[in-house]
């Protein structure tokens, strides 16, 4: 146990982790842990052969139960389309008045609270979902196979994990793959044949209990962030585009000694009670107009020598939303751009542009160069503004805007260049407001920046307990 207890100690885990000897435990401190935890033990054999009966899928779920008429008149539908749903995360749903809205086709499937949603084309892009929350007048596109478990014999979560296993979407994918349709698809009997081991209703709760706990805290997690992002994003708005500080004093909201939401006392004397013309328009007394290049350096020199092994940022792993890259990995060095942690990296080439790819720097080790596209713009802010400035602006309407507006190039292989970009005007504050926003906005996202990176250690450990914990090979008791 000493052992373990100093591994966890040395190890780079974003949470803490207390080893006890369940032996030495108080009856009351059991309690508590019994109360509010699931306890994971491995060194029981069990005999899920015998124990477990093996199953067709169809035997235990209903597929598409109910179907929608045009003659039921819905005044309203919220409708959800198979690529908005992701792995159990819906990013879209479209609100449509009838009459009014185009009512698509396939929006014909009836929906119940708890019913599992499964993409029948491509199953490989994981679009399916367990629907834990549901808007009135809810229907799916019939590109779903809308899937009910049968109460006497399954959870619905149980068969949600079942379905969700890597094997499983592979299995399906190879069936979608071999199909005679316009697009590799699936049919409803396709997961109705499946074959697997079901164990008591009991066990299946407290299997399906373990991993939508960490589920759920994965989801919490990548909430945070985002949440964390667009306090960030508002707090940029204000001070530089909208300058609410200013006008809060202009307007005598703001007086000395007083906190307003988002405006702490201690910051008062940083802004000025006036606005003064520009050539960008108003901006705050003191406070100049300059051009992009003024303030901030594009594609700063960083130094990697070829084929030198290095950290390598791909497009497809670019973020839309929030700073973080999704996946890093490690490639000898060949041409593209070069970046530092405190870069800030914008693609510029259409779509990605107009997509949002963005990402803020700050995933590698001190001093250490990685490398990307030669589709990114790297930008890094001169002193006094901190590195974090060149992220939210990036983000920012007005920006985002001016970029695409400026693309050239050919249909489909349009971008914008970084002589267009050092054309876009933007307010220079003062050192002290500049140091200020600094300090607020890198605590911010490093806050999300560990949201993020406690939400993907969860993944691992998800996806490594999720096979054994259906299979039997694990037990939860």
């Amino acid at each position: 146990m000493g052992d373990l207890l100093e591994a966890f100690v040395q190890s780079d885990l974003p949470f803490q982790v207390d080893i006890v000897d369940w032996a030495l435990t108080s009856e009351s401190f059991r309690n508590i842990i019994e109360g509010g935890c699931i306890v994971v033990q491995k060194g029981k054999k069990l005999d899920t052969d015998n124990k477990w009966p093996t199953m067709s899928l169809g035997d235990c779920i209903v597929i598409n139960d109910s179907t929608y008429s045009p003659k039921e008149a819905w005044p309203f539908i919220n409708y959800l389309d198979t690529g908005n749903i992701t792995e159990n995360r819906i990013s879209k749903i479209q609100n449509l008045i009838t009459g009014r809205d185009k009512i698509p086709s396939r929006a014909r499937r009836k929906v119940c609270l708890g019913d599992i949603l499964y993409s029948t084309v491509r199953p490989n892009q994981k679009h399916f979902g367990l629907l834990k929350n549901i808007p009135e007048n809810f229907l799916v596109s019939t590109g779903f196979s809308v899937i009910r478990a049968k109460s006497s014999y399954a959870h619905t979560s149980f068969i949600y994990w079942f379905l969700a296993q890597d094997h499983i979407v592979e299995y399906l994918q190879t069936i979608a793959e071999h199909s005679t349709s316009a697009y590799p698809s699936i049919r409803p009997t396709d997961i109705e044949c499946l074959k697997f081991k079901l164990p008591p209703l009991p066990e299946q709760r407290a299997i399906s209990h373990t991993l939508d706990a960490l589920d759920d805290k994965i989801e919490l997690n990548r909430r945070m962030s985002e949440t964390l992002e667009e306090i960030a994003q508002a707090l940029f708005k204000s001070w530089f585009v909208d300058f609410d500080p200013v006008r809060a004093k202009m307007e005598g909201r703001w007086r000395r000694g007083e906190s307003l939401p988002g405006l702490p006392a201690d910051l008062w004397e940083l802004f000025p009670d006036s606005m003064m013309k520009s050539e960008m328009g108003e901006l705050p007394e003191g406070w100049n107009a300059a051009p992009l290049t003024e303030l901030i350096e594009i594609n700063p020199k960083r130094f990697l020598q070829q084929g030198e092994i290095a950290p390598y940022l791909d497009m497809a792993n670019m973020p839309t939303i929030g700073h973080v890259p999704h996946i890093i990995t490690n490639r000898p060095f060949g041409s593209g751009v070069k970046f530092t942690n405190g870069d800030t990296l914008v693609a510029r080439i259409t779509p990605c542009l107009e997509n949002g790819k963005t990402a803020y720097v700050d995933f590698l080790s001190n001093g250490e160069i990685g490398w990307g596209s030669t589709e990114y713009i790297v930008m890094q802010p001169k002193p006094p503004l901190p590195s974090e400035f060149a992220y939210c602006l990036s983000r920012s309407a007005s920006f985002r805007k001016f970029a695409i507006q400026n693309m050239t190039g050919t249909s489909g292989r349009q971008r914008v260049s970084v002589k267009a970009l050092s054309q876009f005007m933007l307010p220079s504050p003062t050192r002290h407001v500049a140091e200020s926003f600094g300090v607020k906005i890198q605590l911010l996202l490093e806050r999300a920046s560990k949201a993020i990176q406690v939400s993907r250690t969860l993944t691992i450990l998800r996806d490594a307990l999720l096979p054994r914990l259906i299979s039997g090979n694990l037990r939860v008791i």
